[in-house]
């Protein structure tokens, strides 16, 4: 386990250095390429600002929002769809629509429905849900027929059935697609904000570092955004795991 911290460590200093290497070489004082200490300095004077925390909290709860909508949505729906044939026919047109529609074309069209304040919420939901339907679904087809069937022979309750049999069979494809949700709810929302420019946002203040030429800032922006996109994920990781082990018992992923 350390061994593979240390050469994580490794790894990463190398590109920081490749990093250093390729912004002096573009040279322009950082204007096309901030170095990694420009960066870190403008990461240092945005920290103890009121509004960086205030944008992050912003940005941070609507995001959030729109992902725990769109898992209590998936779950709803994938449970259905693969309960009633007719649901999966309806709703799955629907998911391949929003798997292929570009972001920056949803966002502007949600912006003639929604606020620019809303807009991540219904942006962050809209790009989650089809992710976690179909981690949902494939949990459900993965489940054990014999279990079931074992369970209907000995008339198990509903209960027992989705302890023991559906919420083991579910939970890997549907932890692993929350997982992958959440990094793909952070882009969406936060290109989102880019676009619709919500008042006291993290994507406002990376559009306006862009346009100042702050390169420094934007890279600061991008950097903050990567960090929270990975933390919140280990997070939804750790409690989905801890939420599993709690009502599935002893059955590993």
């Amino acid at each position: 386990m350390a061994s593979n911290y240390r050469e994580r460590l490794l790894a990463i200093l190398v590109w920081v250095i490749l990093w250093q290497i390729a912004a002096l070489t573009l040279g322009h004082g950082g204007l096309f390429l901030a170095t990694p200490l420009q960066t870190f300095g403008a990461l240092a004077r945005l920290l103890p600002t009121p509004e960086f925390w205030q944008r992050i909290g912003f940005s941070a709860l609507r995001i959030v929002a729109g992902f725990l909508l769109a898992v209590l949505g998936g779950l709803v729906l994938g449970a259905a769809g693969s309960r009633w044939h007719a649901v999966r026919v309806f709703v799955d047109p629907i998911m391949q629509l929003i798997r292929a529609m570009p972001v920056a074309s949803f966002v502007i069209l949600a912006l003639l429905w929604v606020r620019g304040d809303n807009l991540s919420v219904v942006v962050s939901f809209t790009h989650v849900l089809p992710v976690v339907y179909a981690g949902v679904l494939a949990g459900i087809a993965d489940t054990d027929p014999q279990l079931l069937e074992m369970a209907r022979v000995y008339r198990l309750s509903w209960t027992a059935r989705l302890r023991y049999i559906w919420l083991p069979g579910i939970f890997p494809s549907f932890c692993e697609s929350c997982i992958a949700a959440m990094g793909m709810c952070w882009k969406s929302g936060v290109s989102a904000e880019v676009i619709g420019l919500p008042d006291h946002s993290g994507g406002d203040a990376l559009y306006r570092a862009k346009i100042t030429l702050s390169t420094p800032d934007v890279f600061a922006w991008t950097l903050v955004i990567v960090v929270l996109s990975a933390l919140l994920s280990a997070i939804a990781a750790r409690g989905l795991r801890a939420a599993k082990m709690r009502l599935c018992g002893e059955v590993r992923l």
